[in-house]
Formats: C-alpha cells, sequence, structure tokens
C-alpha cells in the first residue's frame, strides 16, 4: 500500500490552508487510484502539535503524540505540504515542524507544496521560500506548485486553481510511482560481521 503524509499548518479552524489540503490529498489519490494499488493518506493538523513543537525545539525530545507525526512523515512514501503565507514566506509553525525533522529523514521523498494566502502577490513564496527548504532537506519536489488566493475560491477562478491542482497531483503521483519505497530500509538488517571488522 502506498501511504502518503499530508501536513497542514494552517492555524485557524475552518482553515483555508486545509481546504487546499484536502483538495491536493482527493487529486492525488485519484491520480494514485488510477495507477492501480491501494493509498492511504495520514492527514496531520501542525495547530494540534504546537506546544510539543516548541518544546521539542527546546529538549531536543520529540514528547507525545508529536513522536507518532514525526515517525508518520518520515516513514511515508510522499508528503503533501501546504502552508499559510505570513510575511511573505512560510508560517514559523510549519517551519518549526521541519526543523524538529532529523537530518536527511526527507532524503529522496516525493513533496507537493502548496499554499494559501490573501493575496495573489504572495504567490512566490513557495518558490523562494518552501522549495528551497526542501531541495536544502534533499527531498524530491514536484515541479508545480499549487498557490491558492482568496479569490482562487470564488467560482469564476476556481477552473485555474483546479487545474493546478491537478496538474501538480499528476506529476505527484507519477514521482511517487518511479520512487524506490522509503519504508522498511534498516541500515543494521545487513550488519559486517565483526570478524570482519577486525581483520
Amino acid at each position: 500500500m502506498t501511504r502518503i503524509a499530508v501536513v497542514s499548518a494552517g492555524v485557524s479552524q475552518p482553515s483555508s490552508t486545509r481546504l487546499l489540503a484536502d483538495r491536493l490529498a482527493a487529486a492525488a489519490d485519484r491520480a494514485l487510484s488510477s495507477r492501480g494499488g491501494d493509498v492511504s493518506f495520514d492527514v496531520i493538523e501542525m495547530r494540534s502539535h504546537a506546544h510539543d513543537l516548541a518544546n521539542s525545539l527546546l529538549t531536543g525530545f520529540a514528547a507525545g503524540g508529536l513522536r507518532e507525526t514525526v515517525d508518520a512523515v518520515t516513514t511515508a512514501d510522499g508528503l503533501i505540504a501546504v502552508t499559510p503565507i505570513f510575511n511573505a514566506s512560510y508560517s514559523g509553525l510549519f517551519k518549526l515542524f521541519f526543523d524538529v525533522l532529523e537530518s536527511d529523514s526527507l532524503a529522496g521523498m516525493p513533496v507537493l507544496i502548496g499554499a494559501t494566502g490573501g493575496s495573489a502577490r504572495h504567490s512566490l513564496a513557495l518558490e523562494h521560500a518552501v522549495r528551497p527548504m526542501f531541495s536544502y532537506l534533499r527531498a524530491v519536489v514536484v515541479p508545480t506548485s499549487v498557490y491558492a488566493a482568496s479569490e482562487d475560491w470564488a467560482s469564476a477562478e476556481a477552473d485555474g486553481l483546479n487545474v493546478r491542482i491537478d496538474r501538480a497531483a499528476t506529476e505527484f503521483a507519477a514521482t511517487v510511482a518511479t520512487t524506490q519505497p522509503r519504508r522498511g530500509i534498516d541500515p543494521y538488517d545487513d550488519p559486517v560481521p565483526f570478524a570482519q571488522l577486525l581483520a
């Protein structure tokens, strides 16, 4: 089974960030299912982990439900990550989550990025902030990112948003399908015998 983690860093309820994350996940589900096989989604709202994230950054230890969340993301076959845009960049809550992950934990992972904001003027934040962060983490970010401004949810603009969502989901599904599975690989499965180490 293909397992996809969906991270939404919206801070309000209801949240347009969560709405975009759900729309991206539904499109990815259609695109992945059309290739055959079962797909499951773990949807994670960063809002519910805000205190644990701050504690983890201070202590270096992911406690409680945060440990399960980190494991769900780092062992997934792909990641859909959506953030609100504040002050021309990703939200602090979004960045905080990726700051507490171990280095290389997202290396080689297919990632679809999305963002929401009040104005189309902030759409390039995906390219100058979010994409470089995932590139630094050595994830494989699909070419199409999806930004949804307030006006994109209106019926006249929804068609353009739907086209971008479908295009990004198709690219994501193709990347997931051609990426080696990440789960079940343990570097200690095939250790070098002790006698060989001594030789």
